[in-house]
């Protein structure tokens, strides 16, 4: 992909962080127009809105997202292909794997010392504790979140299996597979840590029938999307004590309304979306779009380019 001179907008809203990244870049902001090529989005839940800018904007080439999952921009993905447009969508999946690895690291760890239940005892209570040295993990997904988590759990020894849709080598785990092993390896794991994307395949993915085949002392861990486990499934599950814990920085829905039944289920952590927040997400959202305004320019690989036929 190449183009002379880089112009990008940033809308609908203005950012200054991002504008300084694409000028960075080697790129140029502007105001939309016949010239720019290529559009920063700043909106999260408007894909009507972004397919309605890109009607007008026949001329761009490039638009990056701002989230890693972009379940909500499907739309814009089918009309673009509807239109034969030759669109590059980017992403910023593994620009946040760093915070969100530590966020699943976290919960795993509190779920497993009962923090939940110590930070609010007023006794002495029994003893309890779980460890992650040694254990059976599996981590559903197989992007940066997941390689990231992997480094991570090194030092604890865990054999690590990944469950993802394309099968290839990942160092440090004991094995990788498809989503067809996934009911083979639940049974035996201790911890289960959620990282894929939301599509046709993983949604409600984990249901009481697979919460059935996990052991009573397993922990589940979601710092993935909300909608990949059955919210009222894992409610069943926990209060049945059909799996030991649930760590969860999504929810369906969410927010997650006061009253919904999850905010009184045992051995549950709620999380708010909060593995990466907007500050953490500002800096790393930059050092994307700098690095694919320099991919740009340099006429290299864009870094998060969305798989349009995937979804992801």
């Amino acid at each position: 992909m190449t183009h002379s001179p880089y112009l990008v907008a940033i809308a609908p809203v203005q950012v200054q962080e991002y504008a300084a990244a694409v000028t960075d870049g080697g790129g140029k902001v502007e105001q939309l127009g016949s010239d720019v090529f290529g559009l920063v989005w700043t909106e999260h839940h408007a894909p009507d809105r972004l397919a309605e800018v890109l009607e007008r904007n026949p001329q761009i080439k490039w638009v990056q997202l701002p989230f890693a999952g972009v379940e909500n921009f499907h739309s814009v993905f089918e009309w673009s292909a509807s239109r034969g447009r030759s669109i590059v969508f980017t992403s910023a999946k593994g620009a946040y794997r760093e915070p969100v690895a530590e966020h699943a690291l976290m919960l795993a760890l509190a779920l497993a010392r009962a923090i939940p239940e110590r930070v609010k005892a007023n006794t002495w209570g029994s003893k309890f504790a779980a460890s992650l040295f040694d254990s059976n993990v599996i981590i559903v997904g197989g992007g940066g979140i997941a390689e990231e988590l992997i480094r991570l759990l090194t030092p604890f020894r865990a054999r690590i299996s990944v469950v993802r849709n394309h099968v290839r080598p990942m160092p440090g785990t004991a094995a990788v597979q498809d989503l067809s092993a996934l009911d083979v390896l639940l049974p035996k794991a201790d911890f289960v840590f959620l990282a894929a994307a939301l599509t046709v395949e993983t949604k409600n993915l984990f249901d009481v029938e697979r919460f059935c085949l996990m052991k009573p002392s397993a922990y589940l861990i979601n710092v993935a999307r909300g909608g990949i486990v059955n919210s009222a499934d894992l409610e069943f599950a926990l209060k049945n004590g059909l799996i030991a814990g649930a760590g969860v920085d999504v929810t369906n829905p969410e927010p997650l309304p006061d009253g919904h039944p999850l905010w009184t289920t045992p051995n549950l952590i709620i999380t708010p979306h909060t593995a990466d927040t907007p500050e953490i997400c500002l800096g790393l959202l930059s050092t994307r779009i700098k690095a694919n305004v320099q991919a740009l320019v340099s006429g290299n690989a864009l870094d998060g380019q969305v798989n349009l036929e995937l979804g992801y």
